[in-house]
């Protein structure tokens, strides 16, 4: 037995609370985006956009699933939650759902000032400092995302002629212990970006045999003493440009 709970990785393909035993397939698209912003979910719906198709529950309340025409293409979008738990569990869900294609999008901070608040990062790897991914995928330091998914998303980007950056992120599970230690740490290993998710979804997507990546834009900035925030949850314009970019990659996938 390993004297540290989380490395105690177990291959077994069925768990007791499986997915696919609890909800079954219904006629949903393939692709999906998992939009972090939830005033831009909240216009596409109030813009009669969206239309909802299933709800996703937990104890904080519904979040639901909608279908949404791109491009004369039919894409699924919801709010996957906060965390890498709770996002992750999410993602099964919808997986057992039926979707196969994933595109997620959301802010970071930032390890390196220079990099502007609403700089587009597109993640090709992160590093693994939260629980979720033990329980997807052997012990281990990082994980890659989706190499196709990546290439989806740059020829996104440079179609639209949105510049970029790709990255390896920092994923981790509390926020209020980026210390500076771990920040010198992290930037000392390639990092460029923290976030709370991607390294969850690129195992979940891994174990499931899904395709998935993300798109990131550079928010507050934790490479100093002190932090700062620089508004970065304000800049809704941005928020919603990387909400259709997202959706335009997945649907190149």
């Amino acid at each position: 037995m390993d004297t540290i709970p989380i490395i105690e990785f177990d291959p077994s393909p069925t768990a007791v609370l499986e997915p696919s035993r609890i909800i079954s397939p219904i006629d949903i698209p393939p692709h999906a985006v998992l939009c972090f912003f939830h005033e831009v979910v909240s216009k596409l719906v109030s813009m009669h956009r969206a239309r909802q198709i299933w709800t996703l529950r937990s104890e904080i309340g519904t979040h639901p699933v909608y279908e949404l025409i791109v491009n004369e293409k039919p894409v699924v979008v919801f709010q996957p939650g906060v965390g890498a738990p709770l996002s992750a569990a999410f993602l099964e869900e919808v997986i057992a759902l039926g979707c196969r294609k994933f595109i997620a999008c959301g802010g970071a901070g930032v390890l390196d000032p220079s990099i502007a608040v609403g700089h587009i990062l597109v993640p090709t790897s992160a590093v693994r400092d939260e629980g979720t991914s033990y329980h997807y995928l052997p012990p281990g330091r990082e994980v890659s995302a989706d190499p196709q998914a990546v290439l989806a998303i740059q020829s996104t980007l440079d179609q639209h002629h949105v510049p970029y950056l790709l990255i390896k992120t920092w994923t981790t599970d509390a926020i209020y212990r980026e210390t500076q230690d771990k920040v010198q740490l992290r930037k000392s290993e390639g990092c460029l970006a923290v976030e709370m998710e991607a390294s969850a979804f690129f195992a979940v997507s891994q174990f499931r045999q899904v395709q998935f990546g993300q798109i990131l834009y550079g928010g507050d900035d934790v490479s100093a003493e002190d932090w700062d925030s620089r508004d970065w949850d304000s800049h809704t314009s941005i928020r919603e440009k990387l909400f259709w970019l997202a959706a335009d990659a997945c649907l190149r996938l």
